[in-house]
C-alpha cells in the first residue's frame, strides 16, 4: 500500500536507524492527536536470537519502544507546535504485556497523546497482532528540549 506524503514525511522524522525502527508503516495520522500503524517481526532481528533460541518471541521492552516510536510521531506533529529537540523516552507507564507474537507476525500499534506540558508527551496506547488480538497496553513519558 503506498502512504500519503504526510504520513511519509512523519515516519522519516523517527530519529532512529533503520535497525531500531518499529514502525514500518502508518495506517493513519491525527496530527497531535492520535496515530496507527503497523510493524512486522521479520525473523531477522539479532535480538530473537537469544529470546528464545529455538522459539523466538517479541520481547516486551520492543513494545514499549514500538509504542514510544508512534507516540513520538504523534507529538512531533502537533499543529502550530515546533517538534522537540532530542526527544526521548523517559517512563513506562502501567504496561502490561498479554501476549507475544513471533517471526512473521505484524503488530498493530496505537497511540494517544493524553497531555503535554512543555517538553513533557504522556501518550497512551496498545499492541495488537494483526487479527486483532490484544498483546500489550500501557503508557510512556517522552521528554524533549523545546525550540
Amino acid at each position: 500500500m503506498s502512504q500519503e506524503p504526510d504520513l511519509v514525511q512523519a515516519l522519516s522524522s523517527l530519529p532512529h536507524g533503520p535497525e531500531f525502527r518499529f514502525v514500518d508503516e502508518l495506517l493513519e495520522l491525527h496530527p497531535g492527536q492520535s496515530a496507527r500503524a503497523k510493524w512486522t517481526l521479520k525473523g531477522t532481528e539479532a535480538f530473537l536470537a537469544g529470546h528464545f533460541p529455538g522459539a523466538p518471541l517479541l520481547p516486551g521492552v520492543i513494545m514499549i519502544e514500538a509504542l514510544a516510536q508512534l507516540g513520538g510521531i504523534v507529538a512531533q506533529t502537533r499543529p502550530g507546535i515546533p517538534p522537540l529537540k532530542n526527544l526521548r523516552l523517559t517512563a513506562v507507564r502501567q504496561f502490561k504485556i498479554l501476549g507475544s507474537i513471533g517471526p512473521g507476525d505484524s503488530l498493530l500499534i496505537e497511540a494517544q497523546l493524553q497531555g503535554a506540558m512543555g517538553g513533557m508527551i504522556q501518550v497512551s496506547g496498545s499492541v495488537s497482532a494483526e487479527s486483532g488480538t490484544p498483546i500489550a497496553t500501557g503508557g510512556v513519558v517522552l521528554a524533549g528540549e523545546e525550540r
